[in-house]
């Protein structure tokens, strides 16, 4: 049951959704910058960046987020769930590439504290291949993460534990990116 009466039926809006309901003129700009930063043009594909947030997720302990970017992530990466999981449980060893394994790396360090990135892991990634532009996102968005997942936790929001209406989900937001008008 979450913290405040968000003044919606929190099955129909579960998690960020009920949040938005309640507060839209703050869900706007927090959408909008989820929209840039998860689905905007990178040269880091969607999936990358959606598995990028459900490790910070799981890193901060935010079930709501975890299996939303995780289904987000899940249906847009071939490995799908399975990698999805292993990522989450240990990226060191899961079947992803140098590079996304060095910016994994650096959101982990963001999520601590922004002053755990250091100049040692800013160079792994940019040996692995990582640009400059691609170590900026993968800070904002650990960070902004870190913030939504405090955000859903703080007020305690309710969600479903079925990874079912997530899948679902997933779809919409791959054809039609986050709602950035908060109307849902």
């Amino acid at each position: 049951m979450p913290h405040i009466d968000l003044g919606v039926d929190d099955q129909t809006f579960p998690g960020m959704a009920g949040l938005a309901q309640y507060r839209p003129d703050t869900a706007g700009p927090m959408l909008q910058l989820a929209q840039i930063l998860l689905r905007g043009p990178s040269t880091l594909p969607p999936g990358e960046r959606e598995l990028i947030a459900s490790y910070v997720s799981t890193l901060n302990g935010c079930g709501f987020m975890i299996l939303t970017h995780g289904a987000f992530a899940a249906a847009q990466l071939d490995g799908g769930m399975p990698l999805v999981t292993q990522v989450n449980s240990d990226p060191e060893t899961a079947p992803v590439s140098d590079k996304l394994r060095a910016l994994l790396r650096i959101a982990a360090a963001t999520r601590e504290s922004g002053r755990q990135v250091s100049e040692e892991a800013v160079k792994a990634a940019r040996a692995a291949g990582a640009t400059d532009l691609e170590i900026h996102d993968t800070v904002l968005i650990a960070a902004a993460t870190s913030m939504f997942n405090r955000y859903v936790d703080g007020l305690a929001t309710s969600y479903p534990d079925d990874p079912a209406p997530y899948a679902e989900q997933a779809k919409q937001v791959i054809a039609n990116g986050y709602n950035t008008d908060a109307s849902f």
